[in-house]
């Protein structure tokens, strides 16, 4: 075996006592021939990777609750703008139901029955009568295809959710409380009052 000085061996030569008295290699030194500039950049690196996930992280955050946020926007504008167009048409529908009436008391001054002008049982004479009838035949069928249905409460319980009471009168054959008479025949739109009827109500 070569003999060296104490404490000398040649640089980068095997460690060729530790491998003939069967101990392991030494481990290298990771730092073995790094400098202390190159530490510090090394511990630089791995400061700005770690604040860079953390603010990829807090990207991704606020894009999620960006995104919540705009859903929630997006639904919000969908229901005010269904809620805005059950309105109009609730109020459109309001402004015609006086039209059907007035045409109503049209057939009835020319002695014809409104219900029966509907199902055309009563083919009309003059022109007039039928132009009328026509027409209360068209409004009444583009408000039923809207969802607008009368009403008829008559020997109803009074509600004042469906009805207007008028007035009241004495009445042996209903009870107290009891839909007597309807003035006014009732709207609704889909489930909802657009007019009340308005009744007479047994005392």
């Amino acid at each position: 075996m070569t003999q060296h000085p104490e404490g000398q061996r040649p640089a980068g030569a095997p460690d060729e006592e530790r491998r003939l008295a069967g101990l392991p290699e030494e481990a290298p030194d990771p730092e073995a021939g790094t400098s202390a500039e190159e530490r510090k950049v090394e511990r630089d690196f791995d400061e700005l990777l770690e604040e860079t996930k953390r603010e990829r992280d807090e990207y991704l955050e606020l894009a999620k609750r960006t995104k919540a946020d705009f859903d929630n926007y997006r639904k919000r504008v969908a229901g005010e703008a269904e809620a805005a167009k059950r309105r109009a048409k609730a109020e459109l529908a309001a402004e015609l139901v006086p039209v059907l009436d007035n045409l109503e008391r049209a057939l009835t001054a020319a002695g014809i029955d409104p219900a029966a002008a509907l199902a055309g049982d009563v083919p009309p004479e003059g022109a007039l009568e039928q132009g009328i009838v026509l027409t209360y035949r068209d409004l009444h069928e583009t408000l039923r295809r809207a969802g607008v249905e009368a009403y008829d409460p008559s020997g109803e319980k009074f509600d004042p959710e469906w009805h207007e009471a008028l007035s009241t009168r004495p009445d042996e054959g209903a009870e107290p409380g009891t839909v007597v008479d309807v003035v006014q025949k009732g709207y609704r739109l889909d489930g909802q009052v657009i007019r009340a009827a308005r009744v007479v109500v047994s005392e």
